[in-house]
């Protein structure tokens, strides 16, 4: 008879609750180690059938360690687990793990796509570009914001022109220029920084035949192509490319019940940072003249009738199916095919 194991992964310790035959047979604690974790499985869970876990800051290194340790690891959607977890009277890590097995044992969860090491990868650099952008951001502001408060105001501009500004408005001021030139310089440090990383994701998506293949939509650039090309993998992964507007939470919610039967806001359900991205690229075509196509003919038109917001978003959940079947057939964009309705 097999086992079903439930893991309640934490950052120093695990719980593991292992059942067999609708009952529990063994419950205990590990170091957060997979390794730890396995040769405690195999000793307590031989004939392991599932061992399922939540979606988590460790999820991606947990699964594909399992799996190399050849268990059968799933994943799944800590949303979907949630309300089953929290029937338990008592809410512990304990309790959470025997109701992983409990759900791992009768299969009612939903198993979600573990992405790989390398999208994952590219993901942190995107990731880590966009903090320093944000970083340089508020700092500039935080030196503009400072300095207007002596009746210094630094005028529009940015890189090399801004610090220019500054450090031509701060030489009429020794005493404000001791406390601003610190922070000036630590703006130059992290906007070099931010050039490296630049410099890294281009070369990225250089070597890559899908980010140039999505590059050649108008709007979409490098980042938002190895985003999308780092989230969906293969577009295998997607049976019709339509379920990628959903998938990115870009499709209404729906509520109905009775007599009532609306739909609401859109669903934000899904990666936030490439549904921003996406909607980023909606917004340069609605508003460039350079991006001009049919896709951008449409989303003019519904712009008319339903205001910019709400047209911005239909081109992003638009873009998302034509960037997936760009993916699958491997044609580059063409701006003459017509956006269906």
């Amino acid at each position: 008879m097999g086992q079903f194991i439930g893991i309640d992964v934490s950052l120093k310790e695990s719980f593991i609750s292992v059942r067999q035959g609708g009952q529990r047979i063994w419950r205990g604690t590990c170091p957060s180690d997979p390794k730890l974790i396995a040769e405690i499985i195999r000793k307590r869970a031989p004939n392991a059938e599932r061992v399922v876990f939540e979606t988590g800051p460790l999820s991606v290194w947990f699964y594909h360690a399992l799996k190399q340790e050849g268990l059968p690891a799933i994943c799944i959607d800590a949303r979907h687990a949630k309300p089953a977890l929290d029937m338990a009277r008592n809410k512990t890590d304990a309790n959470d793990a025997d109701g992983l097995a409990h759900l791992a044992e009768v299969g009612f969860y939903r198993a979600v796509r573990v992405k790989s090491f390398d999208s994952m990868q590219t993901r942190t650099l995107v990731a880590a570009r966009n903090q320093l952008v944000k970083m340089t951001t508020q700092l500039s502001n935080q030196i503009r914001g400072l300095m207007k408060t002596f009746g210094l105001v630094v005028p529009k501009g940015a890189g090399r022109v801004f610090e220019g500004h500054v450090r031509s408005l701060l030489a009429s001021n020794a005493g404000l220029e001791q406390i601003i030139l610190p922070v000036l310089e630590a703006w130059r440090s992290i906007r070099a920084r931010t050039a490296e990383l630049s410099k890294q994701l281009i070369a990225s998506a250089r070597v890559s035949e899908q980010c140039q293949l999505l590059s050649s939509i108008p709007g979409v650039g490098v980042v938002t192509a190895s985003s999308f090309v780092a989230a969906i993998e293969d577009p295998e992964n997607f049976r019709k490319s339509r379920s990628v507007g959903a998938w990115v939470g870009l499709t209404t919610r729906r509520y109905q019940s009775g007599e009532v039967d609306y739909d609401g806001h859109i669903s934000r359900r899904g990666d936030n940072h490439l549904r921003g991205l996406l909607y980023e690229a909606a917004t340069v075509i609605l508003t460039r003249t350079t991006a001009d196509s049919a896709l951008r003919i449409w989303g003019l038109k519904l712009k008319e009738k339903i205001g910019f917001k709400r047209a911005a978003v239909a081109v992003a959940r638009k873009l998302a199916v034509i960037m997936h079947t760009m993916l699958r057939t491997g044609e580059l964009f063409d701006r003459s095919i017509p956006a269906e309705a």
